[in-house]
């Protein structure tokens, strides 16, 4: 049987002790390894996320709760596009009143190097913002309209009484492309009315230069020099030449009390309360040319509005307003 001498004890101990501690070296060098890839990935991370700001937001009717979406930002400064600012990051504001508005963040690093970024709203539009469009869009010109070929089941011919009543012996409502296919008049089917956020106002009355007019209008105020087209002739309806002016303007009155002139009132004047109104300065009109240019607005969307526009069509009452007609507009893309 073999026996182990002293000097075989000695080195079966240092192999022993050899092998741990190569183990111990392996172990701690794979974890100082790891520990220092940490380290670097995260330095790295750091630095490789840029600078960043966006805007989310959400509303609720005319509040807004913004949210901005930063890196590397240690100040935020916001700018409501109403007057009103913050210098919060996620501010949530209350517009006084409906409309459209580009709401602006200025996003700040510890360098003090900035960005911006925008959001347009449009919040709980009232008619006028529905009438002259989006005053902030790129390249704004105003929100176009024209009289609806297709008319809607409002359009109508009233006489100018209170309830503004239906004219006798007249559809109701007005057919489809009447004006044209109707009465041969479908040139005024493509004239054209711009209305701009600051109360400037122009018409494009196209190539052929008329205006969808009363006929007694002008018979009594031009000897009839300026009628172009007597299709309407039955119904006191003509299309007449017309020189729109450079520098007009409108009026928007969202509630009064209209008077104007009527064969059916008192005195030969009715009053139409609480209406909301379009007035013109001069001689300018919108869709119809007579001697009342003030129109009443009934009703406004995005995309149509309706309105009434007055017709003085008895030379016996010269000047008196003894009809109406309801007719829908479009807006023009």
């Amino acid at each position: 049987m073999y026996r182990y001498d002293a000097i075989d004890i000695m080195n079966f101990k240092v192999k022993v002790m050899f092998k741990r501690n190569t183990w111990g070296l392996i172990i701690w060098s794979t974890i100082l390894l790891i520990g220092l890839g940490s380290c670097d990935s995260d330095d790295n991370a750091v630095a490789d996320i840029p600078f960043t700001a966006d805007v989310f937001n959400s509303v609720n009717g005319r509040q807004v709760a913004f949210q901005g979406i930063t890196n590397n930002a240690v100040s935020w400064s916001w700018d409501f596009g109403d007057g009103n600012t913050s210098t919060s990051q996620n501010p949530v504001h209350r517009y006084a009143e409906g409309g459209y508005y580009v709401a602006t963040l200025t996003a700040t690093d510890e360098n003090g190097a900035t960005l911006t970024s925008e959001v347009s709203l449009a919040l709980d539009l009232p008619p006028y913002a529905l009438l002259v469009g989006n005053q902030t869009e790129e390249g704004y010109d105003g929100k176009t309209w024209r009289i609806s070929s297709e008319h809607s089941a409002f359009d109508y011919f009233a006489f100018s009484d209170a309830d503004l009543t239906l004219f006798d012996g007249t559809p109701a409502p007005l057919p489809a492309g009447i004006f044209g296919s109707g009465l041969g008049m479908g040139e005024i089917y493509n004239d054209e009315f711009t209305f701009y956020f600051d109360g400037s106002y122009k018409m494009d009355l196209k190539e052929d230069g008329t205006a969808f007019s009363g006929l007694v209008f002008q018979f009594l105020s031009f000897g009839g020099a300026n009628i172009r087209n007597l299709g309407g002739e039955d119904f006191g309806l003509c299309t007449a030449a017309y020189t729109p002016a450079e520098d007009a303007t409108f009026t928007f009155t969202e509630s009064e009390d209209m008077t104007t002139t009527s064969a059916f009132g008192p005195g030969g004047m009715i009053t139409y309360e609480g209406v909301t109104t379009l007035d013109f300065s001069g001689t300018e009109f919108v869709g119809f040319w007579d001697y009342e240019n003030k129109v009443i607005l009934q009703d406004i969307t995005n995309s149509t509005m309706r309105l009434v526009v007055f017709v003085a069509a008895s030379p016996d009452v010269p000047g008196i307003n003894t009809n109406a007609i309801i007719l829908t507009f479009e807006a023009v893309d």
